[in-house]
């Protein structure tokens, strides 16, 4: 059986592991908006559309069976919260390049979720070595309060980010606000700089 690469997040590193403005909780908070959706993982499909040669749709069995990344990572919500010493497993988003082509004209991604939300990113923090769709938290399966069956986790940009049950993955051109961003949320989302909300 083939071994999982561990990945530790460059941010468990520094002296200061608590960005301005944040306070440490044990637990980890459930928090999202609207009810949590009842996903049946045998009629689960990610789909990868935009700007890639051929668009795609993976199965759950597909994407399951795709390489396995382990991921040692804080987190930080926007309302303050930081949790540290998680530990995902599942798919590292850098895989994505090996099921696609993604075309030379894209620079951003949207992320869609169940229940119409929406997380745009950079591909420069998509990309990064500690990002993955995650399967498991803490050696558990994720729940789905938490974003199970599968939920993207961006360990360095606030939590938001890190959208919960993901269905998509758009490649684009320009940058487009997701969900939380056209709500009054920042559009790139760093906490070390408490890019918190919009100031406009």
């Amino acid at each position: 059986m083939e071994s999982i690469r561990k990945i530790i997040s460059p941010d468990t590193l520094k002296a200061n592991r608590v960005p301005p403005g944040q306070r440490l909780v044990e637990k980890w908070p459930v928090l999202h908006y609207g009810s949590v959706p009842k996903i049946d993982t045998s009629k689960w499909t990610l789909k990868i559309t935009g700007l890639v040669e051929k668009e795609r749709t993976l199965t759950y069995e597909e994407f399951t069976a795709l390489p396995m990344v382990e991921v040692f990572s804080d987190i930080h919500c926007v309302t303050t919260w930081s949790r540290l010493n998680n530990t995902w497993e599942g798919v590292s988003t850098s895989t994505i390049k090996d099921l696609v082509q993604i075309k030379g004209e894209a620079r951003h991604v949207m992320v869609a979720g169940m229940g119409g939300f929406s997380t745009n990113i950079p591909l420069e923090d998509f990309f990064r070595e500690d990002v993955l769709f995650a399967l498991k938290h803490d050696g558990q399966p994720l729940a789905p309060e938490h974003g199970g069956p599968v939920r993207l986790v961006v360990p360095r940009l606030y939590f938001w980010k890190s959208a919960k049950w993901v269905t998509g993955i758009r490649f684009m051109a320009n940058e487009e606000p997701g969900f939380w961003e056209i709500n009054g949320y920042h559009i790139h989302g760093d906490p070390w700089q408490e890019e918190r909300y919009n100031e406009g």
